[in-house]
């Protein structure tokens, strides 16, 4: 998830209580000061629930009874909005901030709405990243609770998928009963934290009794299948079958491996039982933010679960969604993945820009981008014309939202406008960081507009009876620009397996660098003709995906010279500082 820096200087500032003597406050310093009410309030105002219908994780958050978000499974459901975004810069283009500050926007032009979004995940939050509750007056809360252990979920996707991984070990170190090919396994095991030492190691050295020698290594937890089962089950039952379904290996005999053979799909699931329920926390406007789930979209799906979708969409009139990174990434799996499985549509979207993103694409280093340079927006609006074209593709009514510095000139306002109104798609400009919802009704009142049509049936790149092979190659030349796509022969057997496995319905979730279109990450702006090189794939079978790995992306992270964790840490009082 994208947000401005916690130093986030918009129009109005200067003259916004959000300062501390002469310096704006921090998000972390904002949100702290802003007085939160009992969730189980919340819950009842907004949303209509009862305290029999929460599972309170404190004062402030709290999780949806399990039975009462299967009774919600057949309400009616409101409209759903889909946050997305321009290409990611360092410049920051605040969807996270844009969602909850649209979210604010809608409530206070008289609808009732929630949001959804994804649980940080700690690698980025000691990483490169910091936080990720939004920014601002349009951030949700508690702010370190949520970015720290939160309700314990995504501990209980690690201890689940290492479960399995244990329980695959225990097989081999007991007689390999199932013939399990040692040189085959492919499900690694994972942690929440950026570690690049533990990308590839070798397991059970040191005798017979610790076990059986083999490669073996770790992804970071979003990555896991695990999480991905967790975000696009739509119940227990679901989630234990899908759990089974998962494929560690094959056999020397070539036949799959599943969870279910080695008999860790009930176990499994018993540790996700709790996290499998929808979280509820708030805004600092106390209006209702569910926050479930957290796939990465440059490695995975990049979608909150459908279970916290589906039952925000019962109890709201319009829920608003983000999903992760640009256009591209997220929401193009958003619609390939999370649509296609769940039958949710989304009836608009909104894709969100910032000027200093804008000059970054066209050229402009960070050092460089507070001084006025309309001629390096318009050269970096090819990477927002190209987002808007793809998502008018996908048939989405669209506005864009250009989250609003204070160093934004006029001239730079104006030419992302022309930009816009060249492309064919309204612009509204939001000052919802220094301002919250009061900032951001411009751009609900352009939404609510929106939805009032008919709900489009979104439009798909490929048909799911395509090869796996020409579903990559139709995101990468439908989307990212490129000339074609480069697949190893050995790849491209692996597919053709998957394929003769009976997986080749399957949607593709294209894993690549989340701050180009291309497998380059300092290819900035729009580039074309390009080649897409794959030089890995996975087989999801129990989320119901292939994984297309492509350049040098990686699914265990690694920390950047100077990681968040260096400034973090606990004040004179015991709360979290360094956000």
């Amino acid at each position: 998830m994208t947000r401005p820096t916690a130093v986030h200087h918009h129009a109005d500032v200067a003259a916004h209580p959000a300062r501390v003597a002469d310096r704006p406050r921090s998000d972390l310093e904002i949100a702290r000061a802003a007085p939160l009410k009992p969730i189980a309030e919340v819950a009842t105002d907004r949303l209509g629930l009862t305290a029999d219908d929460l599972i309170p994780y404190g004062r402030h958050k709290a999780k949806l009874d399990l039975d009462r978000v299967a009774d919600l499974a057949s309400a009616p459901r409101g409209r759903l909005v889909l946050v997305t975004a321009i290409t990611p810069t360092p410049a920051g283009e605040g969807k996270t901030t844009t969602t909850v500050g649209l979210g604010d926007g809608l409530n206070a032009i008289g609808k009732r709405a929630a949001v959804c979004l994804r649980e940080p995940s700690l690698g980025p939050c000691f990483g490169m990243k910091g936080g990720a509750t939004g920014g601002g007056r349009a951030q949700v809360a508690p702010i370190d609770e949520i970015n720290l252990h939160f309700t314990g979920d995504f501990h209980a996707v690690t201890s689940a998928h290492n479960l399995l991984s244990a329980l695959l070990d225990n097989s081999l170190h007991w007689g390999n009963p199932l013939d399990i090919d040692t040189r085959r396994v492919t499900w690694k095991r994972v942690a929440d934290m950026n570690d690049r030492a533990l990308r590839h190691i070798v397991a059970g050295l040191g005798g017979p009794a610790q076990g059986v020698p083999r490669e073996d290594g770790f992804d970071i937890t979003v990555a896991s299948e695990v999480m991905a089962i967790l975000c696009l089950s739509t119940g227990l039952d679901d989630l234990q079958r899908r759990l089974g379904d998962i494929i560690v290996g094959r056999a020397r005999d070539g036949r799959p491996v599943r969870a279910r053979d080695v008999g860790a799909d009930g176990a499994m699931a018993c540790l996700l039982r709790d996290a499998m329920a929808p979280n509820l926390v708030q805004s600092l406007e106390h209006n209702p933010a569910f926050i479930h789930g957290g796939p990465f979209a440059n490695i995975a799906h990049g979608c909150n679960s459908v279970l916290a979708t589906r039952t925000a969409s019962a109890l709201a009139d319009v829920t608003v969604t983000e999903a992760g990174f640009g256009a591209d990434l997220g929401a193009e799996k958003f619609l390939h993945i999370k649509c296609r499985q769940s039958g949710l549509r989304p009836d608009a979207a909104v894709l969100v820009a910032t000027v200093r993103a804008l000059k970054m694409h066209g050229g402009v280093g960070k050092d460089a981008l507070g001084i006025p340079d309309p001629q390096a927006v318009r050269a970096g609006g090819a990477n927002l014309a190209r987002h808007v074209g793809n998502m008018q593709r996908f048939g989405l009514p669209l506005v864009v939202a250009l989250n609003r510095f204070s160093g934004d000139t006029e001239a730079e306002v104006a030419a992302v406008r022309a930009l816009c109104d060249t492309a064919g798609v309204p612009l509204v400009v939001a000052d919802h960081w220094a301002s919250g919802g009061g900032g951001a009704v411009a751009l609900a009142e352009a939404v609510d507009a929106l939805t009032q049509e008919p709900t489009p049936e979104p439009r798909f790149l490929y048909e799911e009876s395509l090869p796996l092979a020409e579903k990559i190659e139709a995101v990468a030349t439908g989307l990212y620009g490129a000339a074609g796509v480069v697949i190893e022969p050995k790849v491209l057997r692996q597919l053709q397996e998957f394929e003769a496995l009976g997986y080749g319905r399957l949607p593709v979730c294209i894993a690549k660098t989340q701050y180009s279109f291309s497998a380059d990450p300092s290819a900035k702006g729009a580039p074309d003709g390009h080649m897409l090189p794959v030089r890995e794939v996975r087989l999801a079978a129990g989320a119901g995906f292939v994984v297309a790995v492509c350049g040098d992306i990686m699914t265990m992270p690694g920390l950047p010279r100077q990681p968040a964790a260096l400034r973090m840490h606990l004040n004179t009082a015991g709360h979290v500082d360094g956000f």
